[in-house]
């Protein structure tokens, strides 16, 4: 596919990096994953990258069954990489309770999908707007949905760390699943963990749907979030990718 594409990773202030990001770039189709390892349970560091293992050992099966049945088939690819990462915890012996958040999008030619979990964020945006984003499966964003905070607000809230929904190997999948129409040209994806949109404003974030930008300001502003914390930096990851 015609795609630019950048990435990144710091572990912030923390001790061990617990975020995990994977792609796949192919004629036919493009796959990219961001997931967050919780850092509250056993190996989420694991969790994450077993995760995104999974979905890469499954691509190639799964993406020559996507056009007769996009949401299934997307539903059954997750499944699979669960699978995946039981079957590796099972060999590392441990992280039975380790839980992942995860943002994946898939691009063809016919179509966009996107699946998350958690608070690991995807956004569609063009030079005039952010077009929308996956909706958390949190607290905070239970509360913005009735009112009670605003989006700026989410990412300070005290109770941003409490998820509905996590990845994790005891359990059957509950990423949230859509359908959207393809990709256009000039248009920009984000992909990236709370520990980069937390302290990122909207406004700063359209910077990245402008035609000039690129890797330099994705780093830019993934410093930022990190000085805004004062020393108490989350992990922090985002993917960027452009249709051209």
């Amino acid at each position: 596919m015609a795609l630019e594409f950048y990435q990144l990773t710091s572990i912030g202030d923390r001790e061990i990096n617990q975020d995990f990001m994977a792609h796949s770039i192919t004629e036919a189709y493009a796959l990219f994953v961001v997931a967050d390892g919780l850092g509250g349970h056993d190996a989420g560091e694991k969790a994450s990258r077993f995760f995104c293992d999974g979905l890469l050992k499954s691509a190639d099966i799964y993406s020559k069954q996507i056009a007769q049945s996009p949401v299934e088939t997307f539903s059954a690819w997750i499944t699979a990489a669960v699978n995946e990462m039981k079957r590796l915890f099972a060999i590392d012996q441990s992280g039975n309770d380790a839980h992942t958040t995860c943002a994946i999008l898939y691009l063809d030619a016919q179509r966009v999908l996107t699946a998350h979990c958690g608070d690991s964020r995807i956004y569609r945006m063009n030079p005039q707007q952010i077009l929308w984003r996956t909706q958390d499966h949190s607290i905070p964003q239970q509360l913005l949905n009735n009112g009670k905070i605003t989006e700026q607000e989410m990412g300070l809230h005290p109770e941003q760390n409490r998820l509905t929904r996590s990845i994790n190997i005891l359990k059957a999948h509950e990423a949230e699943i859509n359908l959207y129409p393809a990709m256009q040209q000039g248009e920009t994806f984000i992909l990236c963990s709370d520990g980069f949109w937390e302290y990122i404003k909207p406004t700063e974030l359209l910077q990245l749907a402008e035609p000039a930008s690129g890797k330099e300001e994705l780093a830019k502003l993934a410093r930022l979030a990190i000085f805004r914390t004062h020393g108490k930096s989350d992990n922090v990851t985002a993917q960027w990718v452009r249709r051209y």
